[in-house]
């Protein structure tokens, strides 16, 4: 697995082990910046300590891609148990890619897990309300992590290369300032572990998109290689979607980790060509 230091030797995750009744160890990723606000509580999972079998081993959070359903809820009650949280507080996104941002609240709770979702094409979720659990899933996509401490909101986004070119980040940030009155520059956020740049070949047409939407900074997140193919950087356009929307760089960590380079510790689509399960970003309010 890659480390965790960046290049100035400072932390941007850590892991945490919760020993589980069978003898495994479910691993949790954390960012110090965002524990650092003493507001939340949050956590990237890993592929370890659950119960799922065969191509969903182990932790697979995903109740779509074929896993026993009573592993699935296993998996859940592991994790609610390392959070210090029950079940019906988790409330799920339902993600297409879109860039539309839902602000939750209490009646929400267990939405995706305890109870049925009456909300659909839901990439990203608000919130100022303690112990609701903001829960998000990826095997390659960039989580995004928002932590308001000054007005004790938060939000949680999936940030796919639509997404990204959609700026579901500003957008979210957007959704903050008009629901809670956040301001960008109080922000504390982070961009989890996702596909990187190596690993993540992108058609023309594809490229082309982000060529338009981030004009004169497409060198910044495009490798041609020469043959109609790119490489795209989706932890570099994260980062100039979060600071263009005002997000101060120091309030800010970019994930060194990429789920396809750490295929025995994370899910990946591209390197499992499909056939895996979710892994999940989570993020909640201390009461």
């Amino acid at each position: 697995m890659q480390n965790f230091i960046t290049k100035n030797n400072k932390e941007i995750l850590r892991q945490e082990s919760y020993p589980q009744k069978d003898g495994k160890e479910l691993l949790l990723l954390k960012y110090p910046l965002l524990e650092q606000t003493g507001v939340v509580e949050h956590c990237f999972t890993t592929r370890l300590g659950g119960v799922s079998e065969g191509i969903f081993s182990y932790m697979n959070l995903s109740f779509t891609r074929g896993d026993e359903k009573s592993a699935v809820e296993e998996n859940f009650r592991r994790l609610a148990g390392a959070l210090e949280i029950k079940p019906e507080q988790f409330v799920f996104t339902d993600q297409t890619h879109t860039t539309n941002v839902r602000k939750v609240t209490r009646t929400d709770a267990g939405k995706g897990l305890t109870k049925e979702r009456d909300y659909k094409d839901v990439d990203g979720l608000i919130t100022d309300e303690p112990g609701l659990v903001l829960s998000t899933f990826f095997a390659d996509c960039v989580p995004l992590y928002f932590v308001d401490p000054v007005h004790h909101a938060i939000g949680m986004s999936h940030s796919g290369w639509r997404g990204t070119v959609g700026r579901i980040g500003a957008v979210t940030i957007a959704a903050m300032e008009k629901e809670y009155g956040s301001k960008p520059e109080e922000l504390i956020c982070a961009i989890g572990p996702s596909i990187c740049q190596d690993c993540y070949e992108v058609s023309e047409d594809v490229a082309e998109e982000f060529a338009k939407e981030f004009t004169d900074r497409e060198q910044e997140i495009l490798l041609d290689k020469k043959n109609g193919k790119y490489q795209l950087d989706l932890w570099r356009a994260n980062e100039i979607v979060l600071t263009e929307a005002g997000v101060l760089t120091e309030h800010l960590a970019v994930t060194n980790i990429c789920t396809c380079c750490n295929q025995k510790l994370l899910f990946s689509h591209r390197a499992s060509k499909g056939k895996r399960g979710n892994l999940g970003g989570f993020l909640y309010l201390k009461s």
